[in-house]
This record gives C-alpha cells, structure tokens and sequence, in this order.
C-alpha cells in the first residue's frame, strides 16, 4: 500500500478562503480609518444577511445580503434618508416576506431579535460622542463574532463559509476599532 501524496500547504490557504477575506475586510476598514459609522454599518449589514437568509430560507442569501445590504445604505444615502432607515425597512420587508412564506419561525425569530439587538446598539453608538459611540460599535461588532461562532458550529440558517468569514471580519474590526477609540 502507497502512502498518499501530502496535501501541498496552499491547499490548506485556499480552503480558508473566508476566513482571509474576512481578514482582509477588517485591516482594509480600519486602514481607512475604522470610524463610528462605518463600524455600526458593518454590524447593521451582518445582521441583515443573517435574517435575510432566515426569512426566505436559503442560506446562500446571505452572501448576497453583504452586496444587497451595502446597496441599502448607498441607496439610502442618495435619497437623502439615513442609512439605518434603509436597512430598517430592508429588515421591515425580509420580515413580512419571511411571515408570508412561512420561513422557519425560531430561526426567524432569532434573526430578528439579533437585528434588533446587534442593530439598535450600533445605530445608538451613533449618538454617543463619537470615541465613546465607537467604543460600543466595536463592542457590538466584537460580540457578534460570538453570534458567528454559534452559526458556524451549528452548521444552520447561513453557509458555513459565510459565518466564518464574519468572525475573521467582526472580531478584528471590532477589537481594531476599540484600539482606535482608545488610543486617538
């Protein structure tokens, strides 16, 4: 019997393309300079693809919600409302979709409640000064790596690879974020 061939190391990188890409998006965020509103966007938009993928029952959605939730608040912008609105009445329609096409209740419950928590303590993190306000936005993103962390184990609601692109996002931007605050 022949050993098999070992694995070439870029292998093993390739199969964490998330967690790289996550990564990248958090060192990217705060080489611009991780502010306040930016991080309470990034937590809004992560909590939108995970109640976006609950309400209409694919998980792939919710790699199309972190494309889907950023037009939100470009959109948003442009029409002159303020981005949480735009992700509030996102969220409004996911719900109301996931009621009438009889989503999986507790998972959309949990995504709602998660909207709602994760969601209204970044949006009031924009109303604190802004050191203090960005302090609890990195917090707030931080913490949601957990939520991430539990997705990822169960295996549910989103893709595998979606969750663990957002705890090498979440984490990192948060605590960088937390840094900054404190050091500025």
């Amino acid at each position: 019997m022949t050993n098999p061939t070992p694995t070439p190391r870029w292998q093993h990188v390739l199969h964490r393309w998330p967690s790289a890409l996550g990564l990248a998006a958090a060192v990217g965020q705060l080489a611009t300079g991780g502010d306040r509103d930016s991080v309470a966007i990034v937590v809004c938009v992560a909590a939108l693809c995970y109640l976006g993928a609950a309400a209409l029952g694919r998980r792939w959605i919710a790699w199309a919600g972190v494309a889907g939730g950023s037009l939100v608040v470009a959109a948003s912008e442009l029409a002159g409302l303020a981005w949480w609105a735009g992700i509030g009445g996102t969220a409004l329609a996911l719900i109301v979709a996931g009621l009438l096409g009889r989503a999986h209740r507790p998972a959309l419950t949990a995504q709602t409640a998660a909207l709602l928590g994760y969601g209204g303590l970044a949006v009031a993190a924009l109303f604190f000064a802004p050191r203090a306000g960005l302090v609890l936005a990195g917090v707030v993103l931080a913490s949601h790596a957990v939520w991430d962390l539990i997705h990822y184990r169960r295996d549910q609601v989103v893709p595998r690879s979606l969750a663990e692109f957002c705890m090498l996002l979440d984490l990192p931007l948060g605590a960088g974020a937390i840094i900054i605050a404190i050091i500025d």
